[in-house]
């Protein structure tokens, strides 16, 4: 019956103890090697696990189709079986050739280790950068960045990864290798932000530029051990809560666009709010009228604060100031004057309708 890894323990031969069990399964003589990984997370397994196997020459090979199998003996590989069913003979495993002894009728047992290799495609593992990334942003300065995705991988060259990363493990599975490839892929994420992105400001227009570039250096480091990146995917590039508030609120002044005339026309709006509290009375024709000799005072800000959010526009020559001889004077708003809740200019007396708009008083 096959054991808990799917290999087939036949009784114990002559030359063997009596009573072996999967522990001593090196020491019976075995005609058909296979495995099954019933846990779909294992990238290698070796048979058998500690120690080496006797096997005879005219044994099963069972290797499924997401298979490979890689024969040692004395610590060199013998050969790399693919899926089928395979006979062992001192053809396909020619460095043995020299072990058949006639009187065992071509039949010599000799002690080996099988490395039975997954080659299926392994999905949704998961990276990410296990601290935050100093990223030096033209605009922002400085700035921590974390991200995380996810990317898929499979063994392209069986006998290069058992020889450079599994060694002499008797099993080696998902877990263990996501976590050194872990740091492949951080590490080139970090050198790739500096290349592709100069600010995180152009993030959402470069996450396919990014992914692009990331798996092409990765991709480098996986074929060097004999996996190939499949697939790989970014799922967010987050900075701290404090740079996301100051990109936020510089999206909406990006979204106002002339900040002069947004002040002017929330001001004229809050005017028309309290004369309609007021009930059109002359306390809140006056405040009105105070509101809009104040609008001078908040386009100023208005372009103030415009500068501080667009540090890379240049500032706008200040004129000079004109002697106090010739400088003109500003027209004093009339008292009870009303203003346009629209546009914000002031409306003619008797007016039903705003000459510089047209909206109706």
């Amino acid at each position: 019956m096959p054991d808990e890894h799917g290999y087939t323990n036949h009784p114990p031969s002559a030359l063997a103890p009596s009573g072996g069990t999967h522990r001593g399964i090196c020491m019976a003589l075995l005609d058909a090697i296979e495995w099954r990984d019933t846990t779909g997370d294992e990238l290698v397994y070796r048979w058998p696990p500690y120690g080496s196997g006797n096997v005879k020459l005219g044994a099963q090979l069972t290797v499924r189709e997401s298979q490979a199998a890689i024969f040692f003996r004395d610590g060199k590989a013998l050969d790399v079986f693919g899926p089928g069913r395979h006979t062992l003979t001192s053809a396909n495993l020619p460095l043995i050739g020299g072990l058949v002894n006639l009187a065992f009728g071509g039949k010599t047992p000799f002690q080996a280790e099988v490395y039975f290799v997954n080659m299926k495609i392994f999905t949704n593992m998961k990276w990410g950068t296990p601290t935050p990334i100093i990223f030096p942003d033209e605009q922002l300065h400085s700035v921590r960045l974390r991200a995380h995705g996810s990317y898929t991988m499979r063994v392209e060259s069986p006998q290069l990864f058992v020889n450079g990363v599994v060694g002499t493990e008797h099993c080696y599975d998902q877990a263990a290798v996501s976590a050194w490839l872990r740091n492949f892929i951080a590490s080139r994420f970090n050198d790739t932000l500096g290349e592709v992105m100069k600010t995180i400001l152009d993030l959402p227009r470069l996450y396919d530029e990014i992914g692009v570039a990331v798996k092409a250096k990765v991709g480098e480091d996986f074929s060097r051990y004999g996996l190939e990146l499949v697939d790989f995917l970014i799922e967010a590039i987050t900075p701290p809560e404090e740079v996301m508030q100051m990109i936020d609120e510089r999206a909406r002044m990006e979204a106002v666009g002339d900040m002069g005339r947004f002040t002017q026309f929330r001001t004229a709006q809050a005017i028309g709010d309290m004369a309609k509290a007021d009930g059109g009375g002359g306390q809140g024709m006056g405040l009105g009228a105070g509101m809009g000799a104040g609008m001078g005072m908040g386009a100023a800000m208005a372009e103030a604060m415009r500068g501080a959010f667009n540090p890379n526009q240049p500032q706008q020559a200040q004129q000079p100031q004109q002697p106090a001889a010739t400088q003109p004077q500003a027209t004093p708003a009339p008292a009870g004057a009303k203003f346009c809740h629209n546009c914000g200019a002031p409306l003619v007396a008797g007016a039903k309708f705003c000459s510089e708009c047209g909206t109706q008083v």
